[in-house]
């Protein structure tokens, strides 16, 4: 067997931010834990959980994240320890009252805004600790304020400073993983013009696309976080992500337009146009997939460009020849829906190679596919 050293690459270097994250929380909860103790703290406990969960994927989420936190468990403190100090509730019933008053208000502004949230946790550990503990009301809020700053500050602090991943970053991964399905996606659908369609693999495809693109909007919002917050630079990611959907959506056309195999005298005509612009089509999503990865400047379409007017000038000799005058009305429909879509996923390749162009770092050489065989 190989040395685990020789078989890293291929099981950790694909989940390295997954790895990098566990690192981050770790010693975020270490360090939390011992500046709440250096600080004697009443309840380190909540200090440990407050890093851990202000230390996210990317260092614009944690930013997001420790800032909803702090601003909800200052306003959650300072609403709870008024209703603590300023409600009596020494029978058990009226401490069910304050607790209804001090829950409902805050369960409603946490269910209008969800990052705010930890306001009604922070109001119910104000009211109840100083019935479990001999506490002041105003020493607890106090004391839940500085614990949430000291679990905010130091996953930050790690969230910056220990292998730090930015969203822009991941977010660029994310795109390319949804071109790279892209691009099996189309092959698949294209094929499936003269062999037909395995629908479920091309529903797991779909899928996955679909969950990638998910995956990239959460992450751009972070990007975005952090570009307005001067954390990174870059172009705005939002064009991209609007490019790539368009995209996805050109695959459910073309998926539309190819539910039946054409008919046999159409694919001897058109079954080589089609399968040179499959080729040159899925080449050049993968290559922008790998661009995007490597931050270098797009693939050239000409490939593209010269497959989709091959396959319209042999349009042109099909109709001119009467070959279609034979179709049912379906067949039609889904005949000139296909050649609309192509025309559409052509567009939209151009409007991906400026995406991909203004990712590229500056002075990248310029990039070259390979000849379609």
């Amino acid at each position: 067997m190989k040395p685990f050293w020789s078989r890293y690459p291929a099981y950790l270097r694909p989940r390295r931010p997954q790895w990098g994250l566990a690192l981050r929380v770790t010693i975020g909860a270490l360090l939390a834990l011992a500046a709440a103790q250096a600080l004697h703290l009443r309840l380190p406990l909540w200090a440990v959980l407050t890093a851990i969960i202000v230390t996210q994927l990317s260092v614009g989420r944690s930013v997001k994240i420790a800032f909803d936190y702090l601003v909800g468990t200052i306003g959650g403190a300072i609403y709870g320890g008024a209703i603590t100090i300023l409600v009596p509730h020494h029978s058990e019933l009226a401490l069910l009252g304050v607790l209804a008053l001090a829950v409902a208000p805050l369960a409603l502004l946490a269910a209008v805004k969800p990052s705010l949230n930890v306001a009604t946790v922070t109001a119910i550990i104000v009211l109840l600790v100083p019935t479990m503990t001999p506490v002041a009301p105003l020493d607890s809020a106090i004391d839940r304020v500085l614990e949430v700053a000291v679990g905010s500050l130091s996953g930050l602090l790690v969230s910056f400073f220990v292998l730090p991943s930015r969203a822009q970053a991941l977010a660029l991964a994310a795109a390319a993983r949804a071109l790279d399905l892209m691009a099996v996606a189309l092959g698949e659908l294209l094929a499936g013009l003269t062999r037909g369609l395995d629908n479920d693999a091309l529903h797991r495809l779909q899928d996955g696309i679909g969950a990638s693109l998910v995956t990239l909007n959460e992450i751009g919002d972070e990007a975005e976080h952090e570009r307005a917050t001067g954390l990174s630079r870059g172009p705005d990611i939002g064009p991209l992500i609007r490019t790539l959907l368009r995209l996805r959506h050109d695959l459910v056309m073309v998926g539309r337009a190819v539910a039946a195999p054409l008919p046999r005298a159409l694919q001897d005509r058109l079954g080589p146009s089609l399968e040179s612009f499959r080729a040159a089509a899925t080449l050049h999503l993968a290559a922008s997939a790998a661009a995007l990865r490597d931050r270098g400047p797009p693939p050239p379409l000409r490939a593209v460009i010269a497959a989709l007017d091959a396959y319209a000038a042999e349009i042109a000799k099909v109709r001119g020849d009467g070959l279609t005058r034979e179709f049912s009305g379906e067949q039609a429909e889904r005949f000139f829906a296909l050649g609309f879509a192509l025309e559409q996923l052509s567009q939209n390749f151009r409007d991906l190679e400026m995406r991909v162009t203004e990712w590229a770092r500056p002075g990248a050489a310029v990039a070259d596919t390979p000849p379609v065989s």
